[in-house]
């Protein structure tokens, strides 16, 4: 299998550390793929109409992407052990989801200050995806951490790569306030191989 990714890309970093997590890595080759929102990589266009990363190459099938898409394909290839079965699965997805609406708010302020020309910015939409990643913050803190302190599952790893991804690129603004039950979970789950073995490189 050939994965299409950017090393900065927290949706790239759920799939690599679904690969770790489930011994995969070995199975599949990297490929860089340059692309923004403005500018799509030629290769990548080939393989995901959407010109998005991560994309997934398969011998016995059509390309794969969204990240949600390709870990559930991982995580099945490998027996499913990162969607639970019954109750417990509704809410193993409902926090994935929740932790990629705190990154689709966190990669449109990243957009916001590096794509946009600076007089077109717009400081009160970004302030706008700020408040909902507060929000999500402040829920997970109050109603999930009895989830994210369970087995491992594909929401922890969601929302791992989701609050890494926040100090990445939005480290001046501070999360953990309020937070303090979801930020010592997060120290921990950080500390994770997996999580280690895909920091991304600054810039």
């Amino acid at each position: 299998m050939k994965l299409y990714y950017a090393p900065t890309s927290p949706y790239v970093r759920k799939v690599m550390i679904v690969l770790h997590e489930t011994g995969q890595m070995d199975d599949v080759e990297l490929v860089n793929a340059h692309t923004t929102p403005i500018a799509a990589d030629t290769a990548l266009l080939a393989k995901n109409p959407l010109a998005k990363v991560p994309a997934l190459e398969r011998p016995d099938g059509p390309t794969l992407y969204d990240s949600r898409v390709i870990t559930a394909y991982l995580d099945d290839r490998r027996g499913g052990r990162l969607y639970p079965s019954g109750a417990r699965r509704w809410d193993t997805l409902t926090l994935e989801a929740t932790a990629d609406g705190i990154l689709d708010a966190a990669l449109l302020m990243t957009y916001e200050t590096r794509l946009r020309p600076e007089e077109k910015r717009m400081e009160a939409w970004v302030d706008g995806q700020w408040d909902k990643i507060a929000r999500a913050c402040a829920t997970l803190n109050t109603r999930w951490m009895s989830n994210l302190q369970g087995p491992l599952d594909m929401g922890q790893i969601a929302v791992a790569c989701a609050l890494a991804y926040v100090d990445f690129r939005h480290g001046a603004r501070d999360w953990r306030s309020g937070n303090d039950a979801l930020a010592t979970w997060f120290a921990a789950f950080e500390s994770r191989e997996a999580m280690q073995s895909t920091v991304p490189p600054a810039g």
